[in-house]
């Protein structure tokens, strides 16, 4: 167990640290950082398998936050993506009354596999109600974990310190 904790550690250091630590050494605002990790969060669990990558490239642009650390956030997640999928359609089940979905567990990911478009088609009704109650999520979450993560954003940013790289004044 102890050499698996490790491991996880040195995966969070790599990918997710390390990353965050380089931006900041090249000048970004911690800030603007904080928004770009929490908009890669939210989009990266939302419920529209295998959209996530353009999804946030998209908003990071329109909003002119950080692309890389919007992709380090949303990376980050990708494991709950899978995770929170059943709960966004089961409570989009709830909130708009629909049917129960057609095919649960292990026929549903085998479907999603296979017949990819095929169970698009099929889910879509229960997948747009799993987008809206993933909107209102992401509506509730992004500030909160922008707000959270600044703080820690910006003592990251002093224990780093010096000049920005790569910039002249």
């Amino acid at each position: 167990m102890y050499r698996y904790a490790g491991s996880v550690a040195s995966l969070w250091q790599r990918w997710i640290v390390n990353p965050v630590v380089g931006l900041l050494r090249m000048g970004a605002d911690p800030n603007k950082l904080a928004w770009s990790l929490a908009l890669g969060v939210v989009v990266g669990v939302n419920p529209l398998l295998g959209s996530t990558t353009l999804v946030a490239l998209g908003l990071a642009s329109v909003f002119r936050l950080n692309i890389v650390a919007s992709q380090v956030g949303n990376h980050a997640v990708y494991p709950l993506e899978w995770l929170l999928f059943p709960v966004f359609i089961k409570v989009g089940d709830v909130v708009f009354g629909t049917d129960k979905l057609p095919l649960e567990g292990h026929e549903l990911w085998y479907a999603a596999k296979h017949h990819p478009w095929h169970t698009t088609r099929l889910l879509w009704r229960w997948e747009w109600h799993a987008l809206v109650v993933w909107a209102v999520f992401a509506a509730v979450a992004m500030p909160l974990i922008a707000m959270a993560s600044e703080p820690v954003l910006r003592k990251m940013a002093n224990r780093v310190g010096g000049p920005p790289v790569g910039f002249s004044s």
